[in-house]
């Protein structure tokens, strides 16, 4: 059962913005304010509106105020041949799906351009938005910076030349600073642009050498002791840097590679997953520096460890979906699985926390979304003991992390946004 300091800290404090800057929200937690659904087991009457989208993209919806953002790569070549990509960001109105702009950012020529998953796409990290700047980053193609009225600021050319099924990891803004990692097969690094014009802050290779050089990881951004610190997993590596300057504080090799998980912290320790061939998910100690060994692990975990859907902390409760639709509950400073159960499906988004609508009542604990790449939506409620709260079927794949703001759920499928919520 919940303890009443368990339950009491299912609640922070971060959750009264009601905005979702970047990928998985405020600070990366994944944490949504209450949302507002009129019915939470059948939610189709709580589809306010549902728009086609130009192109196609697994970039999450971004919502900022009353207005949506994401990428999207539109094809523009003859049937049967490998078309150029206009990369662009497109800009909604939240309150009825209104396109209000659309930009042009870059053109991938198809004749040069490298091939994709067939579960990614030209346009799948996430933009990031601080105040009245969005930054859109398109992997190997390049990095650029919008006003909120689609101007273009400053356009940076790639900075790496040969990526491996595309791009996936989204950029993150530590103050002055966008970050984003660049793990292609011609090169492993850690990025920092300038906000104010896009030129290059610092740039910390990896030196790993590993057989398999590709990831897709989105940086952790840690406060630790008035210091900002960046976790980046890679290939085979996962690295502390100083968010400043981009100095290595500590390493941790391991085996894996094609990484995609964004690492998720508790107390002292960060929880990430090493994907491919075989998922184990580790907790290393982050107060480490240099080269560190098996000493610096507290627990690792292999049954039920995701490839892609990132790792979710409520409180002191650790959150997971399994590529192969396992959900587990387990803490996140010793490892005990809680629980284990099937949802079944197939899933690549990663889940997002609801906040309770009276967590002062001590029994609603909030909720845990699961999102298929099927379309089909998963609720458990977020406590220790396994319980399911209904499913709904969206019946169209989707790969996309859904976004929520104001009370409302935004979710991205192949073809279309979706907009849940009560007026």
């Amino acid at each position: 059962m919940l303890t009443r300091r368990m339950l009491l800290s299912l609640f922070p404090m971060s959750l009264m913005g009601a905005d979702w800057p970047g990928f998985l929200g405020l600070d990366g937690l994944g944490h949504s304010n209450p949302l507002k659904l009129t019915d939470r087991e059948k939610l189709e009457p709580n589809i306010r509106w549902k728009v086609a989208l130009p192109g196609k993209g697994w970039s999450s919806p971004v919502v900022v105020g009353n207005k949506i953002y994401l990428t999207t790569a539109i094809p523009n070549g003859a049937a049967g041949t490998k078309p150029d990509q206009s990369l662009e960001v497109v800009c909604l109105d939240a309150s009825h799906g209104k396109s209000l702009w659309q930009t042009k950012v870059f053109t991938q020529i198809g004749d040069n351009s490298p091939n994709i998953h067939p579960k990614n796409s030209h346009a799948s990290p996430t933009i990031t938005l601080k105040r009245d700047r969005l930054f859109a980053h398109f992997g190997h193609m390049g990095t650029a910076c919008l006003d909120t009225s689609g101007k273009i600021l400053w356009q940076t050319p790639g900075l790496y030349s040969k990526p491996q099924h595309g791009g996936g990891g989204s950029p993150v803004l530590v103050d002055d600073l966008l970050v984003f990692s660049a793990d292609g097969l011609d090169l492993q690094a850690v990025f920092a642009l300038n906000t104010r014009d896009g030129k290059i802050a610092w740039k910390t290779e990896r030196n790993a050498k590993p057989q398999r050089a590709f990831s897709f990881t989105t940086p952790t951004v840690i406060n630790r002791n008035g210091r900002k610190m960046l976790l980046s997993p890679g290939s085979e590596v996962i690295m502390a840097l100083d968010a400043q300057t981009g100095s290595e504080i500590w390493r941790l090799p391991y085996k894996g590679y094609s990484v995609i998980p964004r690492p998720a912290i508790h107390g002292d320790l960060a929880i990430f997953s090493t994907s491919y061939d075989t998922a184990s998910l580790i907790a290393v100690n982050i107060g480490g520096s240099g080269l560190l060994d098996d000493k610096a692990i507290a627990w690792k975990m292999t049954k039920g460890a995701p490839h892609t859907p990132s790792p979710l902390i409520v409180g002191d409760l650790l959150f997971l979906i399994s590529d192969n639709g396992i959900a587990s509950c387990v803490d996140p400073q010793t490892g005990k699985i809680h629980w284990q159960e099937r949802v079944g499906g197939s899933f690549s988004s990663s889940p997002f926390y609801e906040a309770a609508s009276n967590p002062n009542e001590g029994l609603d604990t909030g909720t845990i979304w699961l999102q298929s790449e099927g379309g089909e939506i998963t609720r458990l409620a977020a406590r220790n003991t396994y319980k399911k709260l209904g499913k709904f079927e969206l019946n169209e794949r989707t790969l996309a992390s859904p976004a929520t703001a104001n009370g409302s759920l935004f979710i991205r499928t192949e073809a279309n946004l979706l907009c849940l919520g009560t007026k």
